[in-house]
């Protein structure tokens, strides 16, 4: 019997099910555990996300207190975990690298790591999407130079995150627009970050190696690298039109035709999912016009979205053939450069917003129950023999 048909990269293999999040790339629509994606994401908490995620349901009022109280209580990072990330820090490692290595590190405060039941699973899953932006925030400072600040139990995940980035309490308008970018990343269907933490967990390993696993996969520039490079592209084109007093969208009619024409592709646009425009990429749009508007200063949002109208455009033309419309790390980047992150912080800032969807898959397939096992359509030489290395040919290693 013949091997079945080879599905490269898994294209369309539907492995599980799943009540997390629904992708539908032809019509362009993000369904977040029932609730449309643009209902969801600017309006929630990312505690609220979180909720529904891990219990399937909106919290009450007091089950949100709950739960936000817990994260809160599990913010801390341990000594070693600290001394581990100065270490990267005086390496000047990446920052997604010092939290892969950091997060490997939260087993240290595992009360008994042997303990497989639901109860000690769901304390890992909170403790981990608790940590995260700890470890994020403080590998920043210690890259900075700066100490790294203590997390203020007072104020939500959020505003969290950013207060140990800064010091100091970000304005409402940042925190909102913060939590919609990680509502709006929080789940994505069977990703490939996701889809590694489903296999690593899949065996019984623990959740702190799959969400490291997942963070490994989202290291990945084909997964998770792209906003940093789609802010750059309209910082570049600002500066090429201010040196040949060209219009702004004069040089980006000029740039993308220069990266098309030389087979270039463009970051920030073009899903492998999403045959039309990312709904992602509308959600954060709408926020980050919001988050512009109320700082008083829309120039480079507005400079962005006039790059934006004339890629499409060009890219419509060279490439009729193809749908390439923009996606989620285009206004990604406006709206962490927007709340005064740097670029490489933006990765981070995703698995920052992304380990509610890991962890929330782990939970699904550790009661799934079964190890995830593909095959593998052999592709190499049969009935070789075997012969002894003094009688093998210089330069071969064929058999007799």
């Amino acid at each position: 019997m013949s091997d079945p048909k080879i599905v490269s990269g898994l294209e369309g293999v539907l492995v599980t099910e799943t009540r997390l999040s629904k992708v539908d790339g032809t019509a362009g629509v993000l369904t977040i555990g029932g609730f449309p994606l643009e209902e969801l994401a600017p309006n929630a908490t990312y505690e609220e996300v979180l909720h529904l995620l891990w219990y399937d349901r909106l919290p009450t009022t007091s089950e949100l207190d709950e739960l936000r109280g817990e994260l809160a209580g599990l913010r801390t990072i341990p000594e070693p975990t600290i001394d581990l990330l100065t270490a990267a820090a005086r390496k000047k490692l990446p920052t997604m690298v010092a939290l892969r290595m950091g997060v490997d590190t939260l087993t240290l405060i595992d009360v008994d790591p042997s303990d497989i039941s639901s109860e000690a699973d769901m304390l890992r899953v909170k403790s981990v999407t608790a940590r995260i932006p700890t470890v994020v925030a403080t590998y920043r400072r210690l890259l900075e130079g700066e100490k790294p600040i203590e997390p203020n139990a007072d104020i939500p995940h959020a505003a969290n995150y950013l207060y140990m980035l800064k010091g100091e309490e970000a304005h409402p308008d940042a925190v909102r627009a913060l939590e919609t970018y990680i509502n709006t990343v929080v789940d994505h269907g069977m990703n490939n970050s996701t889809f590694t933490s489903r296999v690593i967990i899949s065996t019984r390993s623990d959740i702190v190696s799959a969400v490291v696993g997942a963070i490994g996969s989202l290291k990945g520039p084909l997964h998770g690298g792209a906003p940093g490079p789609a802010l750059d592209m309209v910082f570049e084109i600002r500066k090429r039109a201010e040196a040949s007093g060209k219009d702004l969208k004069e040089e980006a009619e000029s740039w993308a035709r220069e990266v098309v024409g030389g087979g270039g592709r463009i970051m920030g646009f073009g899903h492998r999912v999403y045959k039309v425009r990312d709904p992602r990429a509308d959600v954060l749009g709408r926020a980050a016009v919001k988050l512009f508007e109320g700082s008083g200063d829309t120039a480079l949002y507005d400079d962005a979205t006039a790059v934006e109208d004339v890629v499409l455009d060009v890219l419509a033309e060279l490439k009729p053939d193809r749908s390439i419309k923009t996606n989620v790390e285009f206004y990604t980047a406006l709206i962490l450069h927007g709340v005064g992150m740097e670029s490489d912080l933006f990765s981070p800032t995703f698995a920052v917003g992304r380990v509610g969807g890991w962890t929330a898959h782990i939970l699904e397939q550790i009661a799934e129950a079964r190890m995830i096992r593909p095959r593998a359509a052999y592709s190499g030489e049969l009935d070789r023999v075997w012969s002894p290395i003094e009688e093998r040919e210089d330069g071969g290693n064929r058999g007799g």
